[in-house]
């Protein structure tokens, strides 16, 4: 995968736009930068960081920062007291100064956790840069949770931002791009009456997402009205805004010459253009064929009366389409279902609003049935099982259904999302011998959602029959997913004893080495031999030169948000799962020096748990 392969969706461009790649890290800030074009005579170009002369080192630091040399002994300690140095006189009397760094940051009150001067050490030009150069949404569940803090965290702007227009119009625009428009728009209701052309036209678009159109046409007139050149990137989405307004008002007329100045605006027939034709002349759309779906795409089909133009669009549609078909209250059921499902894969939506679109279906066939392997397949077979396992009062058939809802949800792609979702349905449970089988599948689902505890108990009733040991290897998993628990190894020995029997693969292994180190584990010895009798892995995301030597650098720094998206960056598109090993323990040590450590563990929960060892009886 190219690395800047979705730089083009950060522009807000025509549907050409989405197969632009820019070539260089000028042009990658340019195609996010709504302002680019109207600032290009006032913002001096940035140039692309130099690589590192030696390229970058994983940087891995003795823990306790002390070299040892062997042979060389501590003086003992004679019990005399020493008189002390001049140096040290002077040092006691005029200690160094307190470094900014060393201070504790002050937490902003919104809520979220992080720090008030969250982009510290950034320009708005230098966010601009970093995230035009990311995928959004961000595929792992873990960064995407970390990411959209980061998007909705009430903080001071990057330095040099004084009137927080434009950081506010990036921010809207990286909402909408990860699905987030709900979030966009009550971010909007925060912002004074803007007097901003590029600001006005993106918050119709956000309005337009959360089908308040009589909003979206408010803002889209008033971007009209104010002067100022708007971004010829900006240009094709205003046209569009200004034809669906019309349409609304039933003004062919002026939605005919709409897709007018759309043609001379070089916009390429796609179905917006189709839909104003259609409006102009009060006749059907003919739904052009289009590589890439986009909202406005959608509403202005709706408008010219098309008959769910998108239920053959879901694998085309940009994000915050399928998270406005998932949460449309029009949309019809078996829509509304396909397109919560994949916004949930790439996390446009969340495990809660896909759980809630689950429950809203209608309930076609009975438990039983659905254990014999009924007639429903699917997404409907998954909303079934979700709902069945939820409203299930036996014991041994609420765990065989959440049992079979995760095995399902994982073939489809939605493990993470499944097994968070589950986890009230697993928590009103009692742990008890007659449904010990299951107490390995409640330990997973107390991972994947946070609830340790939920792990704990269960892990304690659980018992391999097959083999006669027990499950303690899950609550290394647990200490290792749980803030508090520091450097524990205490079930590292269980850990040990798996990987010995060849219980992990070869990858899982050198994973878990590189996540214990991460985390300052004192990795036991035969951990280490075993990993080092497999070659390290080569596979997985790495990103360019000199990005693991400016994490380093943020993190130390306590660059919050400079270091959340240097860590993205690193990781890559599919996450901790799919990233090199050297990526996963730099991003993992950055974040924890930047003093995100509860981030960091669950990166490493992330990248173990899909590879953990199960028992042979589950």
């Amino acid at each position: 995968m190219p690395r800047l392969r979705n730089l083009a969706a950060f522009s807000v461009a025509t549907a050409a736009a989405w197969v632009f790649v820019p070539a260089t890290a000028v042009e990658a800030q340019d195609a996010f930068n709504p302002y680019a074009e109207v600032e290009k005579a006032k913002v001096p170009k940035l140039k692309a960081s130099p690589p590192a002369a030696n390229g970058d080192q994983p940087f891995l630091a003795p823990t306790d920062g002390v070299s040892k040399k062997p042979g060389v002994q501590a003086p003992a300690n004679t019990g005399s007291p020493t008189a002390p140095s001049n140096d040290t006189v002077m040092r006691q009397a005029n200690p160094p100064p307190v470094q900014r760094d060393e201070l504790a940051p002050v937490m902003a009150s919104d809520g979220w956790g992080l720090p008030f001067e969250l982009w510290r050490g950034l320009t708005v030009e230098g966010v601009e840069k970093l995230m035009g150069e990311l995928e959004l949404p961000p595929r792992s569940l873990a960064l995407h949770n970390l990411w959209k803090r980061l998007l909705i965290s009430d903080v001071t702007p990057p330095a040099g931002e004084t009137t927080n227009v434009k950081f506010a119009a990036l921010r809207l625009e990286a909402m909408y791009l990860s699905g987030l428009s709900k979030e966009a728009s009550d971010e909007l209701k925060k912002q004074p009456l803007t007097t901003d052309s590029v600001m006005a036209t993106l918050a119709a678009r956000v309005e337009l997402a959360n089908d308040h159109a009589q909003q979206a046409c408010e803002l889209a007139r008033q971007a009209a009205t104010i002067k100022g050149e708007i971004p010829k990137s900006l240009k094709s989405l205003a046209i569009m805004m200004s034809g669906y307004c019309a349409g609304v008002a039933k003004d062919a007329a002026s939605a005919g010459l709409a897709a007018e100045l759309a043609r001379e605006e070089g916009v390429e027939t796609s179905p917006s253009l189709e839909a104003l034709d259609a409006i102009s002349v009060a006749a059907k759309p003919k739904i052009a064929t289009a590589k890439r779906v986009t909202l406005i795409d959608y509403r202005l089909l709706q408008l010219a009366g098309s008959q769910n133009p998108a239920a053959s669009w879901i694998d085309k549609a940009e994000p915050a389409l399928l998270a406005a078909l998932a949460n449309d209250a029009g949309s019809e059921p078996a829509l509304k279902l396909a397109a919560a499902e994949a916004a949930a894969r790439i996390n446009a939506v969340a495990p809660e609003e896909l759980a809630q679109t689950y429950r809203a279906q209608a309930a076609t066939e009975s438990a039983d049935a659905l254990l014999a392997g009924g007639p429903e397949t699917g997404p409907a077979r998954r909303a079934a099982l979700f709902k069945a396992a939820e409203t299930e009062k036996t014991p041994m058939k609420k765990t065989r259904l959440i049992r079979a809802f995760i095995d399902d949800a994982k073939r489809a792609g939605l493990a993470m999302h499944a097994l968070q979702m589950i986890e009230s349905a697993t928590a009103s449970l009692n742990p008890q011998p007659e449904i010990g089988w299951f107490a390995e599948t409640a330990a997973e689902i107390g991972l994947a959602s946070g609830k340790t505890g939920l792990t704990r108990r269960w892990v304690a009733l659980g018992l391999d029959k097959t083999t006669g040991s027990g499950l303690d290897h899950w609550l290394a998993l647990a200490d290792i997913a749980e803030p508090g628990t520091g450097t524990s190894d205490q079930y590292l020995k269980d850990v040990e004893t798996l990987a010995l029997r060849g219980r992990f693969t070869p990858d899982a292994l050198h994973r878990l080495a590189t996540v214990l180190d991460a985390l300052n584990y004192v990795v036991p010895i035969p951990l280490w031999e075993a990993a080092s009798r497999t070659p390290q892995p080569t596979t997985g995301h790495l990103p360019a030169t000199g990005v693991l030597s400016e994490l380093q650098d943020a993190s130390k720094k306590k660059e919050f948000g400079h270091t959340v998206l240097l860590a993205m960056k690193t990781l890559g598109p599919n996450g901790a799962e799919g990233a090199n090993i050297i990526a996963l323990g730099d991003s993992m040590r950055a974040l924890k020096r930047a003093g995100l450590e509860v981030e960091a563990r669950r990166l490493g929960l992330q990248a173990l748990l899909v590879a953990w060892p199960r028992t042979l009886a589950n």
